[in-house]
């Protein structure tokens, strides 16, 4: 569904351009404009829980369904010259709600699309619940690699990067500037052994080592107040180790941001705080996308975050596809959209495109502090046969997808 704002100027569009027909007609000696071709997606998301009162950055309720609103109204722009209307019907689920039958609902709704913004498992229940079913689903938030491995789905498309390729990234740029010797520390939650699994990983690929390793047990000292015997002892956690640079694995950001400026040798830190790799960033203004920015800031009031981006990247995906092929055959645009002919301009400086093997989106990533973009990978220096944007994530001969 789009934000009232968005929902009103598309429809005030429609209004309007009904009446210049009424008013002018078809020019003279032209044939009647056709009706616009119909083209609905669904969006299914989780109501997020309230964030604590002292939450400096809180996620915002509205977080990916303002991305997808903003790029319903970017393919309506252009549809009103190729003859196509798009609608977006977001379906928010609230308790024990759940996530097949949501799903199941959208498409009996005409929705031959859907954005997910759901967890892995409920993600998976969602595709598979739709098996059979003329739809194709994207996920716009899961980094779990698994899903592009040994659990994907032949109609499931991964905008949001996997881990793989957030580590990849932050693994050249240590290679490239030399930060051989990695410290390792992991948070306490599943996500947390996800993305340090993925960082050992990507050190072995770029050649890195993993000169120490260590569990984060000082609890959630980021979101603390106060000082503490906890907070000493942890003041004292790096001492003893030698190593280039420090990688935080603390998805849920329950301490990351309580280590920089605290290590006991001068050192930076990266990871999941610090230097982050992201695909999408509030200081990303090149190539164009600072129009992108002030756009979505006009309507959403608040920054781009990633998820908002990843959104509404699949949404122009559809809008593209659609476009080229003058049809909305989910089946169509599916098979389009890995194919050789389809790219996208994604305000990133290269045309984006999917990987045939695993469905995910190849896109460079960015490296950003929390103020300001610091690099983008892949790196010069980083080759690959097909495209150095397959230098991030997994390659084709190390997939263990096999899709169903």
């Amino acid at each position: 569904m789009l934000n009232r704002r968005s929902a009103l100027k598309v429809l005030n569009g429609a209004v309007v351009g009904l009446a210049a027909a009424a008013v002018f007609g078809p020019p003279a000696g032209a044939a009647a404009q056709a009706a616009p071709l119909e083209v609905t997606l669904g969006a299914l998301m989780r109501k997020r829980p309230p964030p604590p009162l002292y939450e400096i950055d809180p996620v915002p309720p509205d977080e990916g369904a303002a991305g997808a609103a903003l790029a319903a109204v970017d393919n309506n722009t252009t549809g009103r010259f190729t003859q196509q209307h798009y609608t977006l019907n977001q379906m928010v689920l609230e308790g024990g709600q759940a996530a097949p039958e949501a799903a199941a609902k959208l498409v009996d709704g005409g929705a031959g699309f859907l954005l997910v913004d759901l967890g892995p498992d409920e993600l998976l229940a969602v595709v598979d619940a739709l098996k059979g079913r003329d739809a194709v689903i994207f996920n716009v938030s899961a980094a779990d690699d698994r899903l592009r491995g040994a659990d994907c789905r032949g109609r499931l498309f991964h905008v949001a990067p996997s881990r793989a390729m957030l580590t990849d990234a932050l693994a050249q740029y240590f290679a490239a500037k030399r930060w051989s010797k990695l410290f390792l520390i992991v948070g306490p939650k599943p996500g947390d052994a996800l993305y340090a699994e993925a960082m050992r990983a990507s050190a072995r690929k770029f050649g890195l080592k993993i000169a120490a390793e260590k569990p984060w047990e000082f609890g959630p000292l980021a979101r603390a107040r106060g000082d503490s015997v906890t907070q000493a002892d942890a003041l004292v956690f790096t001492r003893g180790t030698d190593y280039d640079i420090m990688v935080v694995a603390d998805e849920a950001g329950d301490f990351g941001d309580y280590i920089p400026f605290r290590t006991w040798d001068a050192r930076l830190v990266a990871g999941t705080q610090g230097l982050v790799a992201t695909s999408w960033h509030r200081a990303q203004d090149a190539w164009g996308s600072a129009q992108l920015q002030s756009r979505f800031y006009k309507e959403a009031k608040r920054f781009m975050r990633p998820v908002d981006y990843q959104a509404w990247t699949a949404m122009r995906a559809v809008g593209e596809a659609v476009t080229r092929l003058k049809s909305a055959s989910p089946s169509a645009v599916a098979d389009y959209l890995v194919s050789d002919a389809f790219q996208l301009a994604a305000f990133k400086g290269v045309p984006v495109t999917f990987r045939p093997w695993d469905r995910q989106l190849r896109q460079p990533i960015l490296l950003a502090q929390p103020s300001a973009i610091v690099g983008v990978a892949p790196l010069p220096g980083f080759l690959h046969q097909r495209t150095v944007l397959d230098t991030l994530g997994t390659d084709l001969p190390e997939t263990a997808c096999h899709q169903t």
